[in-house]
């Protein structure tokens, strides 16, 4: 049985904002490393709506943008608990 494509999409959408936040952080990591204070407040947004903007993309199948999301939000969580 498969799993229609709209419902991935939509699963995709949910992975988008754990994912974009985690790319929102790690962009203020990378640009201002462990002390960034405030910047993820213009980070974040910018990090969401890349991942948003990728999880509704017809240029990738639905499926492979679905496992992006969970790998990516899976990594996050894993490097953020040994950086804390």
């Amino acid at each position: 049985m498969r799993t229609p494509s709209w419902m991935v999409v939509g699963f995709a959408l949910i992975m988008a904002l754990p994912f974009g936040w985690g790319l929102g952080v790690m962009l203020a990591f990378l640009i201002a490393g462990r002390d960034f204070g405030q910047l993820p407040a213009a980070t974040v947004p910018l990090g969401l709506a890349t991942a948003i903007g990728f999880a509704v993309s017809p240029r990738f199948e639905a499926r492979t943008r679905l496992t992006v999301m969970l790998a990516g939000t899976a990594a996050f969580v894993l490097f953020g608990w040994f950086l804390a």
